[in-house]
């Protein structure tokens, strides 16, 4: 990394395969209506013609930001100067760097849709940048009808929507020093090729979004060039719609920290609006559904919650695994993962008197990084100064709080296995509510440990 590598030189070859590089000609031929007329390699686009075939497909600013980068390239090493407009070879050259390209490649493209100079840029010119390919990534989803059941800006404020999702990914780079941007202190810093390099290489989603802006902007149609879809099938089921506490940018950060599989289709378990106040109706509808996503709003606003790896068990025993996480939405995004320090992963407990009743995760009993008491509407994240189990610190606003929502998305088909351990009453939460009303009590519930299905082998 940092070394003098440039876009140039006789050593440039394209990595695609020969359907995939037809697919490029054609877009070439497509961008470049007319022009020239001694063969395909004299041939060019404008930025103006560039813009005209994108249309309202991507925002300007980063149309103008894709040319930039295009037309700087140079290939010989003898050009003065960036070019009025790309070539084909300079086409090529910067599809190849941008969807096949490593770190070290995507970083110099990168650095020449920021600048035209030589040598280091500002902080806050990536900050820029990152917001914009933010809300270009946002924009063409939109305009591709492709947000698959998601809404987008939900979130209020200067850490939310599009600046949340890229104080995130910038929060990523290290600056010269060791300092971590993006506080305000940092703007005028320089990054050089190296710190960008690095950047790019410890925020995959960079390099991610770049694709999806390439290919969804201007339609390239070969199937091996199809991006994996960005956001997953938002399936609620026949409860009816409702208003999710994700909306598109943060379902796209959350579904980037899960497996492929994983990223396909969420079903919704249990939403506090459609379902009701009811930790027996949350405990019914959560257990043995495989791994979910479980997130909630406070009332200040804070919205956060953990990744649960394997299938809920009510149980007064500690479950789950290190592939466990918590989560932060607003204000502001962040993941914690497991630092290695306990095995307290999940915990669900309910209808006991000799153990604390309701969900938590990470921490010890009543000091969780999140916990939502069996009293529902009311937790508490106690991570002072970190959360033990994932380093997270307090996720709420308050330390104790009360709580305008709560949802639970599953993330896998559950497998047959674990379908038929749902209970009767695990089934009809109302049964067991009845249950309780009555006086009566299950004997069994929490005392017979389960058969733990979830395990860092994969082949179990």
């Amino acid at each position: 990394m940092g070394n003098n590598k440039s876009l140039s030189g006789p050593k440039f070859h394209s990595r695609f395969l020969p359907e995939e590089q037809a697919e490029l000609d054609r877009l070439f031929a497509a961008l470049s209506p007319g022009t020239g007329s001694t063969g395909a390699l004299s041939r060019s686009f404008s930025l103006q013609e560039l813009k005209s075939y994108v249309g309202e497909a991507l925002p300007p600013e980063m149309v103008t930001r894709l040319f930039d980068g295009m037309r700087r390239v140079d290939l010989t090493g003898k050009t003065r100067g960036p070019s009025e407009s790309v070539s084909q070879e300079q086409f090529t050259a910067t599809m190849s760097y941008l969807l096949k390209g490593n770190a070290e490649e995507k970083s110099l493209v990168i650095l020449k849709m920021i600048t035209a100079t030589e040598g280091p840029v500002r902080a806050g010119e990536v900050q820029k940048f990152t917001e914009g390919l933010v809300g270009a990534v946002e924009h063409v989803l939109v305009h591709r009808q492709e947000l698959r059941g998601w809404t987008r800006r939900r979130f209020q404020g200067p850490l939310a929507g599009v600046g949340g999702l890229a104080a995130q990914l910038l929060s990523e780079m290290k600056l010269q020093g060791g300092q971590k941007f993006p506080e305000p202190q940092w703007l005028d810093c320089d990054c050089d090729r190296a710190v960008i390099e690095d950047w790019v290489f410890r925020a995959p989603l960079v390099g991610v979004f770049l694709s999806v802006v390439i290919h969804r902007g201007f339609l390239l149609l070969s199937p091996s060039l199809q991006p994996a879809p960005l956001l997953p099938e938002r399936h609620v089921g026949l409860g009816g719609e409702v208003e999710s506490l994700l909306d598109v940018l943060s379902a796209v950060y959350l579904g980037a920290q899960l497996r492929g599989e994983q990223r396909q289709r969420w079903r919704l378990l249990f939403s506090s609006r459609l379902h009701g106040q009811s930790f027996a109706q949350l405990c019914g509808r959560i257990t043995h559904q495989g791994p979910c996503l479980a997130l909630l709003q406070d009332r200040d606003g804070h919205v956060f919650g953990g990744f649960a790896s394997c299938s809920w068990e009510v149980k007064p025993q500690f479950q789950g695994d290190s592939k466990c996480f918590l989560f932060s939405i607003a204000p502001r995004m962040a993941v914690y993962t497991h630092t290695g320090y306990n095995d307290h992963f999940m915990y669900l407990n309910h209808g006991q008197q000799t153990m604390p009743n309701g969900l938590g995760m990470g921490g010890q009993h009543g000091y969780f990084g999140l916990w939502i008491d069996s009293d529902f509407g009311k937790g508490h994240s106690k991570a002072r100064p970190a959360c033990t189990t994932y380093g997270s610190p307090q996720l709420s606003a308050k330390e104790d709080f009360l709580f305008e929502a709560m949802e639970v998305w599953a993330v896998e088909e559950p497998s047959e296995l674990q379908r038929v351990k749902k209970s009767v009453l695990d089934v009809d939460p109302e049964a067991r509510i009845l249950l309780e009303a009555s006086g009566r009590t299950r004997h069994s519930e929490g005392l017979s440990e389960a058969p733990d299905y979830c395990s860092d082998d994969p082949g179990s």
